[in-house]
């Protein structure tokens, strides 16, 4: 198996160095890495695998030689810089949304549907946070009884929102509870002790565009007909890390609670939780740094024929973003696709 030559764009965020810690934890075996970033955080100095590497200023000729690059810097600069890494021959693994929809980028769910890699034409694209840790849940379920209607609640943490958003709840609940006034910057509402229903801006049908990315996206993963009906609400809770989300699933085909849990325990990357009479289900602290989706209070649904409720936790910064990513990369060597 071929060896690549890796980068690492936008290696001082958040993400960017959650998958520098992730590249270390999977054994993905490269022949070179780099790490990239933009003016402001070029200098500093990462720690990698008993080295000390140099973070250098992205520019178009950072990416000669470069195989994989593995993006989490922002959609403006994916997009001023995929034109140079694919010129250059380079695959670009991108964790923004520049290209989630656009029809020659395949949309990867890693263990879900790796197929559309081979459709890559020097671009992949890693869903929103909040779809990602769905898939893995919706794939096996959509095989066996066949997805027929969809509607998702999604309570997500500040992390989501960066390092900025972060550091805001912490400011937020220490001037709340001194009872000293605060200025929200990062959210349109307080995020202390509060619950905002908006992530995104709103778009023309009333939706935000974190859930049409919900909406959207679960359609191209999955591939699903454009005209099956899901819906979705994303709030944005005072948690740091660790998106919920209550899942609500009408199946063409009859589906018991007992066949979904065995379902979702023999399923890739999932972890069932769920014995709600002993206080069993899972909790974004169960998830918090840690691979897997957990999935609870699996139970029939009320309202649709062939209905199932579950709830489900994951960590938004692996599973979420740079998990993903980096089981991308994986996929990508293992089928040789660079």
């Amino acid at each position: 198996m071929r060896k690549p030559n890796i980068a690492i764009l936008g290696a001082t965020g958040v993400v960017g160095r959650e998958i520098t810690k992730i590249v270390d934890e999977l054994g993905i075996e490269f022949n070179e890495i780099k790490f990239l970033s933009s003016a402001k955080s070029a200098g500093k100095q990462i720690e990698f695998q008993g080295k000390t590497y140099t973070v250098e200023e992205a520019t178009p000729e950072s990416f000669d030689g470069v195989n994989i690059v593995l993006a989490s810097a922002g959609g403006s600069t994916s997009q001023k810089f995929a034109p140079e890494i694919v010129k250059r021959g380079g695959v670009l693994i991108d964790n923004s949304s520049a290209f989630r929809m656009d029809k020659d980028v395949p949309l990867v769910i890693a263990y879900v549907n790796d197929e559309d890699l081979r459709k890559h034409k020097g671009i992949i694209a890693n869903p929103n946070c909040s779809t990602s840790q769905l898939m893995l849940v919706l794939k096996p379920l959509h095989e066996k009884a066949k997805i027929k209607r969809l509607i998702v609640s999604t309570y997500q943490a500040v992390s989501g929102a960066g390092l900025a958003a972060i550091n805001e709840l912490t400011a937020d609940t220490k001037a709340n509870l001194a009872k000293e006034n605060f200025e929200n910057v990062c959210f349109k509402k307080p995020i202390s002790f509060n619950v905002i229903p908006q992530i995104d801006m709103f778009t023309e049908n009333g939706y935000t565009k974190e859930e049409m990315k919900v909406v959207n996206e679960t359609k191209k993963i999955l591939h699903l007909p454009q005209d099956l009906p899901i819906s979705c609400t994303a709030a944005r809770v005072p948690v740091y890390n660790g998106h919920s989300e209550a899942v609500d699933i009408e199946f063409e085909d009859e589906i018991s609670p007992d066949e979904v849990r065995e379902i979702l325990k023999n399923s890739f990357g999932i972890k069932v939780i769920d014995n709600p009479e002993n206080f069993e289900y899972p909790t974004t602290r169960d998830a918090s740094g840690v691979d897997p989706v957990f999935v609870g209070r699996i139970r029939k649904n009320l309202a649709f024929k062939n209905g199932i409720s579950l709830w489900c936790v994951a960590d938004n910064l692996r599973i979420g973003a740079a998990l993903n990513t980096v089981r991308i990369c994986q996929k990508v060597i293992e089928m040789d696709l660079f």
